[in-house]
């Protein structure tokens, strides 16, 4: 039974009535975790060890959901929330917690996940203390926010959860201070010229969505306008206007999405002015990044994330690796100089072509990188001779594609770390690979502080 599982029986609670709760512990979402009468409850804004007043907003056969009203024994963890946008939109909801405690419930996390998918022995690993940030806010290098018109006013921010309700952010504890700003001025301009907004209810056509990348290294400043159709109305005014008036844009760009999708990108990208790539540097390399291509966004914290998964490989000079998701190549270029040869792959073309740019203007010849599914491309490598003797994955939050963790099984390279920003699908991956290989250690890495976002590393060995 899992832990969680108390009754499935009706209970005598209807939504709207008010009831009294201890907070056992949180849940993997940031959510607080308690029991009404035996049923469980999910909670938001709340911490382990709080007796809440709570009013119930949804009954279902399973379970519970409630509001805060009120803190009736409040948790020593508790701390007055900063951000302006905290309760309103999701991305801070953990702001209401001392930072150590932050740091202490993402190693809860993985020990929530493992519990239930229960890979083999997980009970034994290893979970090495979570490595948190001297300074945790305003680490976020990009800022991606949809576009809504609003009481007559164009505005870009955030979603309230589970509704499609824009609320306007301007400030943000999370966003370096120079990416807000730059929000904040495109937004302006947009005002000036009336600029048209994307609606897909009325089928309107527009811009859907900017985004602002600033690397942590360079001066440069990226601007990515997402449109739903190429040549939109007011598009060389808007240029014009940014040109003008925010000469510390180095790349503007224009990505277009013509699906009616919750995807962000689309298939085209377009060159509007400036650069078309920005630079930025990790580790001694550099590295060119087009709008699409996948960059961490925390540079202080993949700094140490690389560091601790590269010593975990422990390459030496005869290893071939392989970086699965690759993106540009950060990784894999980060350990080519200790080893024989590195081969990556990357589902995005334009990230491949950015991998290669990156290799050679960083003078790196032993790495190569092809576009194609992991689970496709190293059985097509085998065949050819490529027989990896150590293997990264750094996998969305989808985890890992079954098919590549039966290629994985195979393979069984000897050295492998695989880096998880989602410990629900990690643990789930951990008991198919754990057929092959034992787990070393597990060690979370804080990239997203005030959120209840988990990024941990984990040192495999193949089982002798």
């Amino acid at each position: 039974m899992s832990r969680y599982s108390r009754t499935t029986a009706p209970v005598d609670v209807s939504v709207g009535e008010r009831v009294i709760i201890t907070i056992k512990r949180l849940g993997i979402n940031g959510e607080g975790i308690g029991y009404f009468r035996h049923k469980i409850i999910f909670i938001s804004g709340v911490l382990p060890g709080e007796v809440a007043s709570v009013t119930v907003t949804e009954v279902a056969p399973k379970f519970l959901r409630g509001v805060m009203t009120h803190i009736e024994k409040p948790s020593r963890d508790r701390v007055q929330p900063t951000d302006p946008n905290y309760g309103k939109v999701g991305g801070v909801e953990l702001n209401h917690m001392a930072y150590a405690a932050q740091v202490a419930f993402k190693d809860d996390v993985l020990r929530q996940s493992l519990e239930k998918f229960a890979p083999r022995d997980y009970k034994d690993y290893k979970i090495k203390p979570g490595i948190g940030m001297t300074n945790h806010t305003h680490y976020r290098h990009k800022a991606q926010f949809p576009l809504a018109v609003k009481n007559g006013r164009i505005i870009a921010g955030m979603y309230a959860p589970g509704t499609h309700d824009l609320v306007s952010i301007t400030d943000s504890i999370t966003q370096t201070k120079r990416t807000m700003q730059a929000i904040n001025q495109l937004v302006k301009i947009l005002n000036a010229i009336d600029a048209p907004i994307y609606d897909f209810k009325r089928h309107q056509e527009g811009l859907r969505t900017l985004v602002v990348r600033e690397p942590a290294s360079t001066d440069d400043l990226q601007v990515t306008l997402i449109s739903s159709q190429e040549n939109f109305h007011g598009r060389d005014l808007l240029r014009d206007a940014i040109r003008r008036t925010m000469p510390q844009v180095t790349s503007l760009m224009e990505n277009v999405n013509f699906q009616d999708t919750s995807l962000l990108w689309g298939p085209n990208t377009i060159h509007l002015s400036g650069e078309s790539t920005i630079t930025e540097k990790l580790r001694g390399n550099k590295y060119v990044l087009s709008p699409e291509a996948f960059f961490q966004l925390n540079p202080v914290q993949t700094e140490q994330l690389y560091n601790i998964a590269l010593r975990a490989l422990a390459l030496s000079k005869d290893d071939k690796l392989i970086d699965a998701y690759a993106g540009v190549g950060t990784l894999g270029l980060s350990a080519a100089r200790h080893v024989a040869e590195v081969r990556g792959m990357e589902v995005i073309p334009a990230a491949v072509r950015d991998a290669q740019h990156n290799a050679e203007i960083n003078g790196i010849t032993n790495a190569h990188y092809t576009v194609g599914k992991a689970e496709a491309v190293i059985p097509r490598w085998h065949k050819e001779g490529f027989i990896p003797t150590a293997l990264i994955v750094d996998p969305p939050r989808t985890g890992l594609d079954i098919a590549l963790r039966k290629t994985i099984i195979q393979e069984k390279p000897a050295k492998f770390v695989y880096i998880s920003c989602n410990p629900s699908t990690l643990a789930r991956d951990l008991v198919t690979l754990t057929e092959a290989y034992d787990v070393d250690w597990l060690q979370s890495i804080d990239m997203f502080p005030e959120t209840a976002r988990c990024e941990c590393i984990v040192k495999l060995s193949l089982r002798k």
